[in-house]
């Protein structure tokens, strides 16, 4: 049973940094591609940013991409998701979540087959 338990999330003034992590327990961390989603207050989940297994290569959602970061430590089991100039519409429920299915990019960003429990990330004006 693969279990994913996130961190990292609280409280930051706009233009502030963050960074989140995601410890995966139960199966090979390396067998699985991950991401990183969000739920605003309100509003539906949204894809944030996804990596491969290998960490080769990785892919963002335009609204975060050049301030937000996704990077993963195998040795760890570790995903992290390094959040730059942040911006009250970041504001959300983050959710880490994990696939061991080799598919395109934008089938992840669709979703993955296991998730978090989420961690909450509020950015003031």
């Amino acid at each position: 049973q693969v279990q994913l338990d996130e961190s990292g999330g609280g409280l930051v003034q706009a233009g502030g940094s963050l960074r989140l992590s995601c410890l995966l327990s139960g199966r090979p961390f390396s067998s699985y591609a991950l991401g990183w989603f969000r739920q605003p207050p309100g509003k539906e989940r949204e894809f944030v940013a996804a990596i491969s297994w290998s960490g080769d290569s990785t892919y963002y959602a335009d609204s975060v991409n050049g301030r937000f970061t996704i990077s993963r430590d195998n040795a760890k089991s570790t995903v992290y998701l390094q959040m730059n100039s942040l911006k009250p519409e970041d504001t959300a429920v983050y959710y880490c979540a994990a696939d061991p299915v080799v598919r395109s990019f934008s089938l992840y960003a669709q979703g993955m087959d296991y998730w978090g429990k989420g961690t909450l990330v509020t950015v003031s004006s």
